[in-house]
């Protein structure tokens, strides 16, 4: 009975366990109308006429109830929940994005109320199931976010940018704020350099130890005002409490890192790791390509690594990639060196590898990207740029 079974329904790919289902509704339908055929026969075997109607008026009904097992093949359905989870997925994710690029703006004390309207709309198509129209608009949102950021310089001191001279060389010394030409536009650079002679480099952390979730954060201001520091600026990629990505991992960050205190951070988990890192001691900076290059000398004044590097040996080593974090024009914060002089400093409406260009334009020969958005800010006799959202860890200058 299983091979007629197989027979019927050989075309439909399924694994054994549904087959055998299948099959024994199949064999259970068959067994049922060949009792009620045997039936019909024993008591109406004079009317072979009825019998052959009944048989044919049975095997139609288990041909029938057969279409609707092949029309109910596992392999179809689960291609639809494929589907229909992969369209959950990318607008979840894509909704996702745009929402934490509108909470980088709030901490930028931005506007957004034009954009939350837009996002709310994005998930009444989610919650009717209309993922096309919610992923069109989301994209959308995103784009606009991203051009409006672009034009938008985000300064905090107070003047107008309109005066500030172009100025394609970094300074020797102190805070400058210049604008940098270049053959893809002009460019508001915040920076600050530090001769390492009379400088010492340190990173300092709001936790004492690893830490993996509702992790304690300070403003730039506190980590500046209980160091002594004369500037510093945000450090490394963290996951903010306001971002949904985040639940389970507020606050915290994964990377290398050693503080002030000897203490290296995440060691374990970073080994092997790729994530570019720059290394302070004494009058020098190195940056490294990856982690895993970087042992865990307790000599040296601060290790912190990011990504991705920027510069090298006086040559961009970024071009870009499809990272959302990297991929959008804002201001990013970054750390660099050019022999025994330090630089931080935020530039203004760009993406990574624009930096990059820009601080090569700069001469400066060594930059590793810090992180961004509303995490961004740089600190020299108050507020440069910022003060954006409270961080677990900062770089900051003090003075030997």
């Amino acid at each position: 009975m299983f091979e007629i079974v197989k027979s019927k329904v050989k075309h439909i790919k399924l694994n054994p366990k549904i087959f055998y289902i299948l099959a024994s509704i199949a064999f259970i339908l068959l067994s049922l109308s060949l009792i009620s055929l045997g039936t019909y026969f024993l008591n109406f075997k004079s009317e072979s006429t009825l019998s052959i109607s009944k048989l044919k008026t049975a095997n139609e009904k288990v041909q029938k109830e057969l279409e609707e097992l092949k029309s109910q093949d596992q392999l179809k359905i689960n291609k639809e929940l494929e589907e229909k989870i992969k369209n959950i997925e990318v607008t979840y994710k894509e909704s996702v994005e745009v929402y934490e690029k509108i909470v980088d703006l709030r901490d930028q004390k931005i506007d957004t109320k034009s954009y939350d309207e837009s996002l709310t709309k994005s998930l009444t198509y989610l919650s009717e199931r209309n993922y096309s129209s919610a992923s069109a608009l989301l994209k959308e949102i995103k784009t606009t976010i991203d051009k409006d950021t672009a034009k938008r310089v985000v300064i905090t001191a107070v003047g107008s940018t309109a005066n500030i001279t172009v100025n394609n060389t970094a300074p020797d010394s102190g805070y400058s704020r210049q604008k940098v030409k270049t053959d893809f536009g002009e460019f508001i650079v915040d920076i600050i350099a530090a001769d390492l002679n009379s400088t010492r480099v340190i990173v300092d952390t709001a936790s004492d130890s690893d830490c993996t979730n509702d992790c304690p954060v300070l403003s730039l201001s506190d980590y500046v005002g209980r160091n002594g520091a004369y500037a510093g600026i945000n450090g490394s990629y963290f996951c903010p409490a306001s971002y949904p990505s985040c639940a389970g991992k507020t606050n915290s960050f994964d990377t290398l890192l050693m503080n002030k205190n000897k203490k290296y951070f995440n060691s374990d988990n970073n080994v092997y790791s790729t994530v570019p890192a720059v290394i302070f001691s004494g009058n020098s900076a190195r940056f490294v390509g990856r982690s895993l290059d970087w042992g865990r000398d307790t000599g040296v004044d601060a290790v912190l690594a990011n990504q991705p590097l920027l510069v090298s040996g006086g040559n961009v080593v970024f071009g870009g990639d499809d990272e959302v974090k990297r991929v959008g024009s804002g201001s990013r914060s970054f750390v660099g060196s050019s022999g025994s002089t330090a630089y931080i400093g935020v530039i203004h409406s760009v993406n990574a590898a624009q930096m990059a260009r820009v601080l090569h334009t700069m001469g400066i020969q060594n930059a590793l990207n810090l992180d961004s958005g509303g995490s961004t800010a740089l600190w020299s006799g108050g507020y440069k740029v910022g003060p954006g959202r409270n961080i677990p860890n900062a770089l900051l200058f003090v003075r030997k």
